[in-house]
């Protein structure tokens, strides 16, 4: 495959068209668009979807892959060579919660090294392999444990989920009775509103199912704020209640601004997947995303 066309296809998916992409390459979009029918022509079958935003099929999600590589590893060389600081992109996704908390010495030890600039993707921890796969982005934190093609996996530890709400909300919606399945002390689940953090959290879901509330019939009570800070924000205003991790909740609840609701907690493993490639960079920030695990996560999954 010419390089120069791997550039071009890698240019388009990550801004999104054609003409963006002439922009940043500093070629007109006729050129852009004679390199992606020259690549498309070698490859065998359309590579991307010209859409708006234009995106990568199957087998462009593989040359994307390819192309990313390649571009990490020019970067990394040209660094060398030029014997002088250089910034060289490591494109990684992170979930909010993680990104809020444990994962924040990893932005710190990046900076000190001063080689990298660091592009994070926000997604849900459920959701980030997908990310991965397509190429989109060199590393991940998951909940998945089986590595992508290409990548391997490594454990990093489990996160804690507690489901809070302020006092005031957990008073309104206390059931007079407390329930004797031990799965409340009293809350009325089918009825309290709930705060999600976007529409794919799968966090919410999954503790949703294991009280037994119906998201069907819950879904015009709940409220969707897609921000880590705004979320926390949100479950002690009294928006609703929410699954919140154990490091932002711990204090809240010591301090009475937040109550816990009942006694079940939500463990979710994590683990690092990342592509399988010779690069000295994504060493230092898998070593350094280990690190900041091991020293905020529960070590067992």
């Amino acid at each position: 495959m010419n390089p120069v066309h791997l550039e071009t296809l890698l240019a388009i998916v990550d801004e999104g068209s054609f003409e963006d992409a002439s922009a940043v390459l500093g070629i007109s979009p006729s050129a852009v668009s004679q390199r992606i029918k020259a690549l498309e022509s070698q490859a065998g079958r359309v590579l991307l979807r010209r859409a708006n935003p234009v995106t990568a099929t199957h087998a462009g999600e593989i040359l994307v892959q390819a192309a990313r590589r390649i571009a990490l590893v020019q970067a990394e060389t040209d660094a060398r060579l030029r014997d002088r600081m250089a910034r060289v992109p490591l494109e990684v996704a992170v979930n909010s919660d993680s990104l809020s908390t444990w994962f924040t010495p990893v932005i710190w030890d990046m900076a000190r090294q001063g080689m990298a600039a660091l592009r994070i993707r926000i997604e849900d921890e459920a959701r980030t392999l997908s990310m991965l796969r397509r190429g989109d982005v060199l590393g991940a934190v998951t909940r998945e444990a089986k590595a992508v093609s290409g990548c391997e996996s490594t454990y990093l530890g489990t996160v804690s989920y507690w489901a809070v709400a302020s006092p005031e909300l957990a008073g309104r919606y206390a059931l007079e009775e407390p329930v004797a399945t031990g799965a409340t002390r009293g809350v009325d689940w089918h009825s309290i509103p709930a705060i999600m953090y976007g529409p794919y959290d799968q966090v919410l879901a999954d503790a949703m199912s294991e009280r037994l509330i119906d998201s069907v019939h819950m879904r015009n009570r709940t409220s969707s704020i897609p921000s880590s800070d705004g979320y926390l924000e949100a479950v002690r205003a009294g928006l609703g209640w929410g699954l919140v991790i154990e490091q932002q909740a711990r204090d809240l609840l010591e301090s009475g601004e937040l109550v816990q609701l009942d006694d079940r907690r939500l463990d979710i493993p994590l683990y690092w997947q990342r592509w399988r490639l010779e690069s000295q960079l994504l060493e230092d920030l898998t070593h350094s995303v280990q690190a900041a695990a091991a020293q905020a996560l529960a070590p067992g999954a």
